[in-house]
């Protein structure tokens, strides 16, 4: 679609505000979910009995949210502020996050090796925008033609599926999953008339009006269950609020606290390193980030195939590299999680027309500041997951249909660009994904390598057929 607001364009300071709180609330549920899922691996590796040691202080979601607000600031410098995308908790990592905690011998050493893993699997970064600087980008974008790419962009998107669909009939609450579809439902359709149908500042704000409609349909229907007694109507938990109000009385430090960053709690554990430990620590951080560089290769093709520019050649692949490489280490500094470009953020721009960097700096700055803000963090965790499934419908389809568009460049007549085709969508559609001890390639990455074999392959019978034309 046509950008309303380009990558160097500055909307005025009060559209900002509110662009950059849709883009928080596209990216947030994702980002304050990958420490939940740790906490509760760690959980069931103590209750096991395969860790010794006491978890008396959980991985915090405000860290991983100033962490990835970090992360994306240090990412626009490398980039020059020309590529207008979050960094988010990497889900790619849990289970090298998972192996850190695993292989200490305290909680303390569990944070360190956070810290440890993010910056070796940020060196992998470093050193291929190291070989890419030296050798250009067209090797890359001969290895990856839009034939590869497009179609690896679009499974990004449709691997996602299960999970819009699932959360769209999810109350949290423990509601009806019909009471809940209804109320996933009304935020889709009302993302989608502002999208279609808005003027002005209301095409630019789909998302925030149709999470607000959602919220507002979901809060009746657990306010009805409530007084009547009826549990199928019950969507939103409203318990994330509890906090705030201690006893019932209003305490400002309820309302500001400092977050308990990763460095911090890694503080006694510098000391118990050893050899073995950053071993560890390296085998299940590195291989993945190497799967982790295909993903980054797709969604910025898919990026620069929203803005029409290319980023691999401006501001240059090595300097986006270095921006997710470093960004991920300063992000697992705070707050433990290394970060990667978020496909949510990518579908907010393409479906808003809002590639204003101006809007991801401010996004950035807000998450830092809001993961000090007990109120807001708590309004979002309370949106109920049927909500944010009828937004996820929208940002995780265009991700696919940006993939589709890329497709439509390239001649499906020839069987050489059909089978490429064919091999990725199928794979990464069904969900090949291979796993080697603690390391495992995702399916979209095995989606990515089947297709570069395959187009290496066909490759020959391609330029033949050109010659005879």
């Amino acid at each position: 679609m046509k950008l309303i607001y380009g990558v160097k364009d500055k909307p005025k300071f009060a559209q900002v505000i509110v662009f950059a709180i849709q883009q928080l609330l596209a990216i947030m549920a994702a980002t304050l979910v990958v420490p939940v899922i740790i906490n509760g691996n760690v959980a069931q590796m103590i209750s096991d009995g395969a860790i010794a040691w006491t978890f008396d202080k959980p991985m915090s979601s405000t860290v991983a949210l100033f962490g990835a607000g970090i992360g994306t600031l240090v990412y626009l410098l490398f980039t020059k502020f020309r590529s207008p995308v979050f960094l988010g908790s990497s889900f790619a990592f849990l289970g090298s996050m998972a192996a850190a905690f695993a292989g200490a011998s305290s909680m303390a050493l569990g944070y360190v090796g956070l810290i440890l893993g993010a910056v070796l699997a940020g060196l992998v970064y470093v050193i291929i925008a190291i070989i890419v600087k030296i050798a250009g980008v067209n090797w890359i974008n001969k290895l990856m033609p839009p034939v590869v790419i497009g179609p690896t962009v679009t499974i990004i998107g449709l691997s996602l599926a299960g999970n819009a669909t699932g959360d769209l009939q999810t109350a949290p609450a423990g509601g009806d999953p019909k009471v809940a579809l209804v109320c996933g439902l009304v935020t889709l359709a009302v993302t989608i008339i502002c999208s279609v149908y808005g003027k002005k500042m209301l095409k630019l704000i789909p998302f925030i009006m149709g999470i607000l409609a959602g919220y507002a349909v979901a809060a009746i229907f657990t306010v009805i269950g409530n007084a009547a007694g009826i549990d199928a109507l019950k969507v939103i938990n409203f318990s994330s609020f509890n906090a705030l109000l201690p006893e019932g009385k209003v305490a400002l430090e309820t309302f500001i606290t400092l977050p308990e960053f990763t460095f911090l709690n890694a503080l006694g554990g510098f000391s118990q390193i050893d050899g073995s430990y950053i071993a560890t620590v390296a085998v299940a951080y590195v291989p993945v980030a190497f799967v982790v560089f295909a993903e980054h290769l797709a969604d910025h093709k898919n990026i620069s195939s929203i803005i029409e520019s290319d980023l691999l050649e401006d501001p240059g692949l090595h300097r986006t590299l270095l921006g997710d490489g470093v960004g991920s280490m300063a992000g697992a500094f705070f707050g433990g999680c290394p970060n990667t470009t978020y496909g949510e953020s990518v579908g907010c721009v393409a479906i808003t027309g809002n590639a204003s960097v101006v809007t991801i700096i401010t996004t950035a700055v807000a998450a830092i500041a809001i993961s000090f803000l007990s109120p807001f963090v708590a309004f979002v965790n309370s949106i109920p997951s049927c909500v944010m499934g009828g937004v996820c419908m929208a940002l995780y389809g265009f991700i696919a249909v940006s993939g589709l568009k890329m497709v439509q460049k390239v001649d499906l007549e020839h069987n050489s660009n059909l089978f490429t085709v064919s091999v990725i969508l199928i794979s990464g559609i069904g969900g090949l994904a291979l796993t080697f001890g603690k390391v495992t390639i995702t399916a979209i990455a095995c989606a990515l390598i089947l297709g570069i074999l395959t187009n290496l392959m066909v490759n020959k019978s391609r330029k033949t057929n050109a010659d005879k034309e």
